[in-house]
């Protein structure tokens, strides 16, 4: 596979066997990230404030997600390294994310915010939302931005919380409504009820 991508023959779009192995790169990055949030999580519930957490560790869970995609040579490490240098489009939605250079200010002021937000459930809403709405990176902005969420449902004593695929529709119609119509409650709503699933299970 590496000679692959060397040879520039890498073609996850078209060539299956291609596709078959980003897809394993992803669920292994994914497993990695995953481990570096619950170290996160662990700091929260021993009272740590959640928004600062976020802030200091979010970017080991963006390395750790695409960590084998490193090490397998299609990105390079210096494209983990902060946030995005230009723009970036959201797939399917009329929201157009803060140019990049925004994005460095947007950033620090955002964690900032949740930093001082005494209410948990406000940081889940926020959290998750604000971050996907700033998109700070290429790719990888909205299993950043549910993890960033669970981090905050920690803070709250609210339960590890998923996007089922079955649920994917109205997840990314609330956070069209929210983004381009700026009406959160569909977002904030949905949340809550994905929360107290998690809950009764």
């Amino acid at each position: 596979m590496i000679e692959r991508v060397r040879s520039g023959d890498w073609n996850p779009e078209s060539v299956e066997a291609d596709r078959n192995t980003r897809d394993a790169l992803a669920a292994r990055g994914y497993w990695q990230a995953f481990q570096r949030v619950k170290q996160s999580v662990e700091k929260v519930l021993g009272n740590q404030n959640a928004g600062l957490i976020a802030s200091t560790d979010h970017s080991a869970w963006y390395r750790e997600l695409f960590g084998p995609s490193v090490t397998a040579g299609l990105i390079k490490p210096a494209d983990l390294a902060g946030y995005r240098n230009g723009p970036v489009y959201v797939r399917r939605s009329m929201h157009v994310p803060p140019r990049f250079d925004a994005v460095r200010e947007l950033m620090p002021a955002f964690f900032d915010l949740l930093q001082n937000e005494p209410e948990p459930a406000v940081r889940v809403v926020m959290g998750h939302f604000m971050f996907v709405h700033i998109h700070p990176y290429v790719d990888g902005n909205g299993r950043m931005g549910r993890f960033l969420m669970n981090v905050m449902t920690a803070s709250g004593g609210y339960p590890w919380t998923v996007v089922p695929l079955a649920r994917r529709a109205d997840y990314m119609a609330a956070l069209e409504q929210a983004s381009v119509r700026h009406d959160i409650a569909p977002f904030a709503s949905l949340l809550s009820s994905l929360i107290k699933g998690s809950t009764e299970h």
